[in-house]
């Protein structure tokens, strides 16, 4: 069922839900600090962004953007959590296998943050997120 995708339920641990939500406030406040230096400085780095996908540097610059700031709020909070993880896991993988052409030396930070962002989304937000409390109200008002 979509529902359960989207905001998933199972029992949860406290200490296993705090550890996640802990992931999702440190790792997003990371991230997102790379997506505001791409966003203060975009004009500046318009002139010179890559573009492995041919629909040019102002676009593929502000698709980044978007994954490392805007998704990346989403993330810390919780929110449609698996949906904005795809343009965050999407955009690592990019700069990893693309722009680094998987070389550990360059592109070793794209590469972890891709490896936590897969795992995370296998783990889900955990309790503490609001995508449980939508998935919460959203069983409720089903159950009624």
């Amino acid at each position: 069922m979509l529902i359960n995708f989207l905001f998933p339920y199972y029992a949860n641990r406290y200490g296993v839900s705090l550890f996640l939500l802990a992931m999702r406030v440190f790792i997003g406040m990371l991230f997102m600090m790379h997506g505001l230096d791409k966003a203060v400085n975009f004009n500046i780095l318009v002139g010179n962004f890559p573009d492995p996908f041919g629909i040019g540097p102002f676009a593929t610059l502000l698709l980044v953007v978007f994954a490392e700031l805007f998704c990346a709020v989403f993330f810390i909070f919780g929110l449609l959590y698996r949906i904005i993880m795809i343009p965050m896991i999407i955009a690592m993988s990019v700069a990893f296998f693309g722009i680094h052409q998987s070389d550990m030396t360059q592109g070793e930070l794209a590469f972890l943050y891709l490896v936590i962002f897969v795992l995370m989304y296998i783990a889900g937000p955990g309790r503490f997120s609001l995508d449980a409390l939508i998935g919460k109200s959203i069983r409720k008002a089903y159950n009624k």
